[in-house]
């Protein structure tokens, strides 16, 4: 019986000690579990943390994109509203000096490791550290034969390490030299380079000085090419100068409407994750191109005056166009938007800094585009090609132009009825009415067309010298008393600013030589303005 509670006792421990053991692991289960959806709920709330810090992020890098489309938009309007004023800052007249090169070359300074001097081998250094016996060993067997071998030995180290010590300083040298000569090429090269490029700036400040009109022309584009405009301007032009009436003609391209910020206002718009922009309005729009074409025409027309240094030019005519593609044939098209001439008179007596662009360009007969962002075109008040005077003197002539008259040679009668002719050929009723004492010629032309038409008055002057206001008057007169709708004065010369000032406002053309050679050619008729030698 006691072995039997023994052993039933025993069996109970064992399935308390299982049971206890069941509990413990299922404790231990449960404890696992609830730190894995502890960390769970953890990491569920990092993601989300996570995501919402993702998500402010977000939104406020939309709202700063939204800003800083704003600032630029009001940068680039704020950069093309100042176009005109920015100039004002400038000193646009360029020293000569400034074109030259006055640096140097530094001296020849070679690095230390060419001109570290290594000191030779001393041969009784070596011989001093050579093992040769001494005091008592001397006097054991074979003493004299060791001291001759480590003399010996001590004398090959000298004269190796002499042999290295020459090369080495031979190559010393020769890199020393190599870099000096070096030095030397580059010095003389830039001293041709810089003399070559000082002579042409002498050559250049004479022929300005002269008056020499290509001269001119290149120092008037250096003064274009150095103005500095935003981003976006084409900055291409043409010049032509005629030395007759010192007139520059510029053809300049001008930046078409695509330059103006069609939006200023951006706005995100969280609901729909977008940024929204509201588009300005047409008229602004055209209303800010009309302004930024006035503001490069007068930059240009004040750069080039405020440039003149020595009174070589009097008048500019300046044409503005744009390229652009025809929407009606797909083809390249270069329309003018802006035609005007002044004289450096009229125009520096204005104050840019206060005066309306638009305004100002009125006052002084500018012909303006009435839909620039549309590419409607104005005549040039005087084509390009036109201000090509062509005029040569006697001792530039060659043989290649013996064909063509000189227009100069002509007597007035032949010259009158040159003129007439000219017109004629060109579409109007030409008449010849009376010939005058100076070589010019009163012609009455008609103009057929319907509404531009009328009648035209013509007179011609075969001048060398430059024609004056008063011819002017004098064709306004005749137009007055003619009844005529239009006054065309044309001169194998040209003409000084007060012609110009008057004709502004008034239905007057002037052809110049460069003009009326022009004209001639389009005719088909090839001519020259040789103007005799003074004696």
């Amino acid at each position: 019986m006691a072995i039997a509670r023994d052993i039933a006792r025993s069996q109970k421990q064992i399935q308390t000690a299982k049971l206890r053991a069941a509990r413990e692991q299922e404790k231990h289960h449960r404890a696992n579990l609830r730190e894995a959806q502890r960390e769970q709920r953890e990491y569920a709330r990092t993601v989300k943390e996570r995501e919402r810090e993702e998500r402010q992020q977000y939104l406020e890098d939309r709202q700063a994109e939204a800003e800083a489309n704003c600032e630029d938009a009001s940068t680039r309007i704020e950069e093309l509203s100042g176009v005109l004023g920015y100039t004002l800052l400038v000193n646009d007249r360029i020293d000569f000096n400034s074109l030259r090169i006055v640096d140097v070359i530094a001296p020849f300074e070679p690095s230390r490791q060419l001109t570290k001097v290594v000191e030779a081998p001393f041969e009784a250094g070596y011989l001093a550290k050579a093992k040769v016996p001494v005091g008592w060993r001397k006097l054991l067997p074979g003493a004299n034969r060791k001291a001759a071998e480590a003399v010996s030995v001590a004398r090959s180290s000298f004269e190796r390490d002499t042999s290295a010590w020459a090369n080495a300083e031979q190559d010393r040298l020769a890199r020393l030299k190599a870099a000096a000569d070096e030095h030397e090429a580059k010095v003389l090269a830039f001293e041709a380079k810089k003399a070559t490029r000082n002579a042409e700036v002498d050559e250049l400040q004479a022929e300005y000085e002269a008056g020499e009109a290509n001269a001119i022309v290149s120092y008037c584009s250096m003064v274009l090419e150095r103005s500095q405009y935003p981003e976006g301007f084409p900055q291409k032009f043409s010049i032509a100068y005629t030395q007759a009436s010192k007139q520059l003609v510029v053809e300049y391209e001008l930046p078409t409407i695509d330059i103006i910020p069609t939006v200023v206002d951006f706005r995100y718009v969280r609901s729909q994750d977008s940024i929204a922009e509201k588009p300005r309005k047409a008229a602004e729009l055209k209303a800010d191109y009309q302004d930024l074409i006035a503001a490069v025409t007068l930059r240009t027309l004040h750069e080039l005056f405020e440039a003149d240094q020595h009174g070589h030019v009097e008048a500019i005519c300046f044409n503005g166009y744009i390229h652009t593609i025809d929407p009606a044939t797909g083809k390249d098209i270069q329309p003018h938007l802006i035609s005007v001439r002044t004289t450096k008179i009229a125009f520096t007596d204005i104050d840019l800094g206060r005066a309306d662009k638009r305004a100002c360009l009125k006052n002084l007969g500018a012909q303006v585009s009435r839909s620039p962002e549309e590419a409607q075109p104005v005549k040039p008040i005087m084509e390009f090609r036109m201000a090509d005077a062509r005029f040569v003197d006697q001792t530039d002539l060659i043989s290649g132009l013996s064909d063509a008259p000189n227009l100069m040679d002509l007597n007035p009668y032949e010259f009158e009825n040159l003129v007439a002719n000219l017109f004629g050929q060109m579409g109007l009723e030409s008449k010849l009415t009376r010939s005058s004492k100076d070589g010019g010629v009163d012609c009455v032309a008609f103009d057929r067309r319907p509404v531009l038409g009328g009648k035209v008055v013509i007179q011609a002057k075969r001048y060398r010298h430059t024609v004056g206001v008063s011819a002017v008057r004098d064709l306004y007169g005749t137009m007055m008393n003619e009844g005529a709708n239009k006054g065309i004065l044309v001169t194998t010369s040209g003409y000084g600013p007060d012609a110009f000032n008057f004709g502004k406002d008034k239905p007057i053309e002037l052809i110049d030589g460069g003009g009326l050679l022009y004209l001639l050619q389009e005719i088909g008729m090839q001519a020259r303005i040789v103007f005799p030698e003074i004696d």
